[in-house]
């Protein structure tokens, strides 16, 4: 029997519990920008008993993102695929966060959805900032973002003036919704399937790190206003992409998930201001 593989992209808070998830009883790799957080994700891995690959990876680099998948497919039938790689407002500028969370997650389906073994799935961490700065976009600036070929992503016209790092981030994962929906059609070729979670305010460290920015209070408030009337869990994620990478979820494709407690829905509901 082939074995099979699973991969995990980002091993932050999200991404370990999902690697954990997806783990046991294949090869796993595991893969970050951060060479001393995956080396302790993936120390911590092996104490637990699971066979783990680390392989240092740049996303918002083709020939590194080729290397991973390279290493992932010898391993044996590339099955899972985890990317939750990104960077948020307050970590990094515009550029870092159009080449990482934009062009970095459209290289991935790229090449993964080449090596993508039959009966695969695949999940790519998105946002809730993609809906909620939905309203923001014509229809012909969401079809660029969905088929502009990966390589002339980041030359559109409207990406060249972006005000702020937040509006770079909505505007990536917005493009991380719809890239997913373009790549379904290739990755159901192979016999796979690709959808997006999109995730709230989730206690992960970034997590924290945003609500101990300026833009803080407001999204105290979109945790009060929603319905949950909590903060998200990795594990609320991770339970998510079970569902998603599983066999209860073989007829969903090019799909987004929201998990955000009801955020978007107390905001369209016009319970919260923003």
């Amino acid at each position: 029997m082939t074995q099979q593989v699973a991969v995990v992209i980002g091993v932050g808070g999200m991404g370990e519990l999902i690697a954990r998830r997806q783990g046991a009883g294949r090869k796993l790799v595991v893969a970050d920008f951060d060479e001393d957080a995956l080396n302790g994700v993936a120390d911590r891995l092996r104490g637990d008993g699971f066979d783990v690959t680390a392989q240092v990876v740049d996303v918002s680099k083709l020939d590194s993102l080729q290397a991973l998948a390279e290493t992932s497919a010898g391993l044996g039938a590339v099955t899972k695929v985890a990317d939750t790689a990104g960077l948020s407002p307050t970590q990094a500028p515009t550029e870092a966060i159009l080449a990482v969370d934009l062009l970095g997650v459209a290289q991935t389906l790229d090449v993964f959805g080449e090596v993508i073994a039959p009966g695969g799935a695949g999940v790519v961490i998105a946002s809730m900032a993609g809906h909620l700065g939905g309203a923001s976009f014509t229809p012909e600036q969401e079809g660029a973002l969905r088929l502009t070929p990966t390589d002339q992503l980041l030359s559109l016209p409207f990406l060249q003036d972006i005000p702020n790092p937040g509006v770079a981030y909505s505007i990536a994962k917005r493009a991380n919704q719809l890239r997913v929906q373009a790549a379904s059609t290739a990755w159901g070729a192979r016999g796979a399937r690709i959808n997006s979670i999109s995730p709230g305010v989730i206690s992960t460290p970034m997590g924290q790190l945003e609500l101990a920015s300026e833009s803080g209070a407001m999204m105290r408030a979109m945790i009060g206003a929603s319905g949950t009337g909590r903060i998200g869990t990795p594990s609320d994620i991770a339970d998510a992409a079970a569902f998603l990478l599983g066999e209860q979820a073989s007829f969903i494709t090019g799909a987004d998930l929201l998990v955000d407690g009801g955020t978007v829905a107390a905001v369209s509901s016009g319970r919260l201001s923003r």
